[in-house]
Order: C-alpha cells, then sequence, then structure tokens
C-alpha cells in the first residue's frame, strides 16, 4: 500500500461496506471473465465484463476519498488496457495463428494477474498500488 493514499473521507460503516459488497461483485464478475480467458474452451459471455465495468464507472465516485477508490480505478484501468492489447493484438489472429495465441495468453494471465491482486489488497482492506 502506498503511504500516500489516505482515507480523507469518512463514510459511515455501513456506507463503506456497501461499496466493498458493490467491489466483491465487481471482481468476481472479473474473475469469472479472466480464469475463462485463459481456460481453454470455456469462454462466459462478455456481457459479464460490462457489467462490472458498468458497476465499476457508477459506483467509483461513491468511493471517491476512501481507500476503495483505488478498486475501482484499478478495475477500470485494467479493462480499458485488456480491451486496447486485444485489439491491437488481433490482426495477429489475421495473419499467425500462433503469435496471436501467445500474445492473447499473455494478456490474459496479465488479466487474471491485476483481478487476484486487487482481490489480495480488497481483503486486506487495503488500497491496490497504481
Amino acid at each position: 500500500m502506498r503511504d500516500d493514499i489516505v482515507e480523507s473521507r469518512s463514510l459511515d460503516p455501513q456506507q463503506m461496506d456497501g461499496l466493498k459488497a458493490w467491489g466483491w461483485v465487481s471482481y468476481v464478475l472479473h474473475l469469472i471473465v479472466a480464469v475463462a480467458a485463459v481456460v481453454p474452451s470455456a469462454q462466459p459471455s462478455i456481457a459479464l465484463l460490462v457489467i462490472a465495468l458498468i458497476i465499476d464507472l457508477v459506483k467509483r465516485s461513491d468511493a471517491v476519498g476512501t481507500w476503495q477508490a483505488s478498486h475501482f480505478s484499478w478495475r477500470i484501468r485494467t479493462v480499458i488496457w485488456a480491451g486496447v492489447l486485444y485489439l491491437v493484438t488481433a490482426p495477429l489472429w489475421l495473419l499467425f495463428i500462433f503469435p496471436g495465441w501467445i500474445a492473447w495468453g499473455i494478456i490474459s494471465i496479465w488479466f487474471l494477474y491485476r483481478i487476484v491482486r486487487g482481490m489480495v489488497a480488497m481483503n486486506k482492506d487495503q488500497a491496490v498500488d497504481i
């Protein structure tokens, strides 16, 4: 955890628990998609990722000034970067199957790592290093 991230906004425990519950819902949806991305023939709907992203975008403003704000930003950035990386490497599938498979495998493992790392920090009630 970074020392410069401090909880500058105090929410009552019920509000903090609500934010954390939404955070867990989002992480679980991300985790389902991330695991399926690295397991052959297990493809959940992209709808799960879109639902998680919408949750993060809507609830992020409620978390401003708390340690949980970093988690909302972490998940949003993870999805955006993964999407960009998948799009940039998509032509490798059209030109050469094997490099496309390698690139998407690496991106999927990175995505899974980011989600698990965030879940570990959330479980410890800590901000995620950004």
